[in-house]
């Protein structure tokens, strides 16, 4: 059986129409309407020309049928400026690592979902609850994609070859996902993870709020997530020049342009003083850029310790993908830059992973088979 939902997700993964799958895979454009539709199914030969023209498994369009990341549940960054082929590619990326989730939460205990829907209060003070009830204090944040992680969140990259979207959130059966663009600098990373946070927390499907107006609210959140008000003005001086800024960005780990930007929001910068110093932080190289920033990326605990767990029990994550119906590539990308894993070969991607806020407090899993065994194996405490 062929599962028609399957053979449109995949298509939509690979930013194709209809027109390009037929020119390539030879199949008359009718043909592969009816498969999609469920009006008729390919037969083993047709299938197997779908499955090459759109560089998937055969064995992935004969899984259970796929409901795709809700649409109107995300918030996306530049939509009018991003066709809307590779917003369905990212979406579509979206619910294969769903997919993936749901196969690792079979296996292992991971941390209860506590991102709260706080019902739209302004951005500075709904930052401000979230670090509360994380109890983070006034301290500078710590690593987002383990904090995000330690709360439920189910973070994953987004592919390499759609630079152009940012990062999305988005809740699904009360699960909320992030997916970041892991070839923005670390600091930058570390903004867009928070920036998704606020639109999970004043944008859940409870309070849906999309386009110029919900990114304001989401950049103001991370501002405010990732400087809180009175760190700030403990630490950095009214009128602070570039020198001051480029050494106090360090402190909370942001790029010299979000601190710039947070310092005016603070009415630490007059408005004169807030253009020169962006004009100046341009000059040296900050607007497209972070000279001198954090020498790695945040990367992920949770995706990184599943895997190292059926590694040393000799389920390779090659046999992950191959469950799941995804080549290796596949599952590559949703984790480019969050792991050290590798599914191909067996490399390791840069970057050391410090591990001492997520464990594994319980018996690995079974090699008997892939998936393990559905009793819960492993359970990752919060930092």
């Amino acid at each position: 059986m062929v599962t028609p939902s399957r053979i449109a997700l995949a298509r939509k993964r690979r930013g194709m129409t209809l027109a390009q799958v037929s020119d390539r895979s030879g199949i008359s454009l009718q043909s592969l309407s009816n498969y999609e539709t469920g009006r008729t199914a390919p037969r083993s030969t047709t299938l197997n020309k779908l499955a090459s023209a759109l560089d998937f498994p055969a064995a992935f369009f004969q899984g259970p049928p796929l409901e795709e990341l809700p649409a109107d549940g995300i918030s996306w960054r530049a939509r009018s400026k991003t066709s809307p082929r590779v917003l369905d590619a990212a979406r579509a990326a979206g619910t294969l690592g769903a997919t993936l989730y749901t196969w690792i939460a079979e296996s292992f205990r991971l941390p209860a979902v506590d991102v709260p829907s706080l019902g739209r209060p302004d951005p500075e003070t709904a930052a401000a609850m979230v670090r509360t009830r994380w109890e983070l204090g006034e301290a500078p944040a710590p690593n987002m994609v383990h904090l995000l992680e330690a709360h439920g969140v189910r973070v994953f990259s987004l592919d390499p070859d759609h630079a152009e979207v940012d990062a999305f959130a988005v809740w699904r059966e009360g699960v909320p996902f992030v997916f970041l663009n892991t070839l923005k600098s670390a600091e930058r990373g570390r903004f867009d993870a928070a920036h998704e946070l606020g639109h999970l927390v004043m944008h859940g499907t409870e309070h849906a709020c999309s386009g110029p107006e919900a990114e304001r609210q989401a950049n103001a959140f991370a501002s405010a997530f990732l400087m809180p008000r009175a760190s700030v003005l403990g630490h950095m001086p009214s009128g602070a020049h570039v020198d001051q800024i480029i050494h106090g960005k360090r402190i909370w780990k942001v790029s010299a342009m979000a601190l710039t930007y947070r310092l005016h929001d603070l009415s630490l910068l007059t408005d004169w003083q807030y253009r020169s110093t962006c004009a100046e932080l341009s000059r040296l190289g900050y607007r497209s850029a972070e000279p001198e920033g954090m020498a790695e990326r945040e990367t992920s605990q949770v995706l990184t310790k599943v895997f190292a767990a059926l590694r040393t029990k000799g389920v390779k994550p090659s046999a992950v993908a191959a469950e799941l119906g995804l080549t290796s590539e596949e599952m590559n990308r949703l984790l480019f830059g969050l792991t050290l894993t590798t599914v191909a070969g067996g490399g390791q991607q840069t970057a050391p992973i410090p591990t001492r806020h997520l464990s594994a407090v319980s018996s690995p899993p079974s090699t008997a088979a892939c998936p393990p065994p559905s009793n819960s194996a492993h359970e990752f405490a919060r930092p």
